[in-house]
């Protein structure tokens, strides 16, 4: 029998999630279909039910699902810090976990650029969702974090969050905020760049987040926007010789972690990789 997985969001058909998991799935010869469906944040509870009763082996969740989804499921203590989750597990025990990989993923995709983030300092532009998620991971392995946003008290409000959240686990984070038209004071010294914006994200590939004027060589820029693959931003920090990562590595990863909380199983990522690479 086939078990089935699938993504929840409304947009949905920009997902590259189907791809990836089903090539996954394909390479593991594993009796496995992942699938994508439209669903609005007021029938959500609805769908994380309906997939259960109808035996699904897990969800993922993204735009505007991942805050609403805290309602329904039993969520790990990172999904409850940060506040949203992306991925749920029906567990063999009849429970609904909730989980969140878009740090993870965020980490891992600098690791394979060979980029430690312990003890570096990096700007993160914006204070949504991503951003969350990829704050409170960073904060927690003790890189030094600033968050750069259009409107200053949103991202106060995200440093905050970060202060308390991590206030249990004996975490001291080093964590700040600035409006974005003071980022370049903050960039001069930074170890590291994200964009945690939809900014030149398809069809407005030629908006940037800031101005090439402030990048630099020895800057690592890390855009989680995947389509384009090389964004503005990125193509303007290539120029400049700075080490270059594309947000299509952080999808793969998030992805990956979910596989594994699904089946127990290591996914292959060369070719989740591929297959988003190729859908692209």
């Amino acid at each position: 029998m086939i078990k089935v997985f699938a993504v929840l969001g409304d947009p949905i058909g920009h997902s590259m999630s189907p791809v990836m998991h089903n090539a996954a799935f394909g390479a593991l010869v594993m009796p496995c279909r992942y699938h994508a469906f439209r669903v609005r944040p007021s029938d959500l509870g609805d769908a994380i039910h309906g997939a259960k009763a109808l035996g699904f082996g897990g969800l993922n969740l993204t735009i505007p699902l991942k805050e609403e989804a805290l309602k329904y499921v039993d969520p790990d203590p990172i999904a409850m810090r940060i506040g949203a989750v992306n991925t749920i597990d029906f567990t063999d025990a009849g429970e609904i976990k909730g989980y969140n990989t878009d740090g993870i993923g965020a980490m891992r995709a600098l690791e394979d650029a060979g980029v430690s983030i312990t003890g570096k300092k990096i700007v993160i532009i914006g204070a949504g969702g991503a951003a969350r998620a990829i704050a409170f991971q960073f904060a927690y392995e003790r890189a030094e974090i600033v968050i750069a946003n259009r409107t200053v008290a949103r991202g106060e409000k995200l440093v905050n969050d970060v202060r308390i959240g991590l206030e249990d686990l004996r975490k001291d984070p080093s964590i700040g905020s600035i409006g974005l038209d003071a980022i370049s004071g903050d960039i001069e010294d930074a170890d590291v760049l994200i964009n945690a914006t939809s900014v030149g994200m398809y069809p407005n590939v030629d908006a940037m987040p800031l101005s090439r004027d402030l990048l630099r060589p020895d800057l690592s820029v890390f855009d989680i926007v995947y389509n384009p693959l090389q964004t503005r931003l990125l193509a303007g920090a290539e120029q400049m010789g700075a080490t270059t990562i594309s947000g299509m590595r952080m999808l793969v990863h998030q992805g990956a972690e979910a596989f594994r909380i699904w089946t127990g199983v290591e996914p292959p990522l060369d070719v989740m990789l591929e297959a988003v690479r190729g859908e692209l």
